[in-house]
């Protein structure tokens, strides 16, 4: 997903940036990618919630009863959780980035409207 996301904002980057033809069309399609990004990032909130609040859980579990096994699942929820976080960073950025060349594109049709 990372790579996918990636590569089409480089691609609608040169596009806007270069001024090119900017139709409805292409901002059509641009709103129904934004859709499935803000799709992704809603599984992705909910799976880092998910496992933070199991996180926690686990980390109460450890400390008011020390065992091995609590130790064990507190490690693991936090390996798990600390990527999760760190994709959902990503995909909200990537999003809000994606928010923000929208409205640019917006602005270049509505120019080349007038014109």
């Amino acid at each position: 997903m990372k790579k996918e996301i990636r590569e089409y904002l480089s691609e609608t980057e040169i596009r806007i940036k270069g001024k090119d033809r900017i139709d409805k069309a292409f901002l059509s399609q641009m709103l129904t990618r934004i859709g499935f990004y803000q799709h992704e990032r809603l599984v992705h909130l909910i799976v880092t919630m998910t496992f933070a609040i199991m996180t926690v859980i686990s980390f109460y579990m450890l400390v008011t009863k020390y065992s091995l096994p609590a130790l064990l699942l507190s490690l693991l929820f936090l390996a798990l959780v600390i990527p999760y976080i760190y994709h959902y960073y990503f995909l909200e950025n990537s999003t809000q980035k994606l928010y923000k060349l929208y409205y640019e594109a917006l602005q270049i049709a509505s120019d080349e409207e007038d014109k």
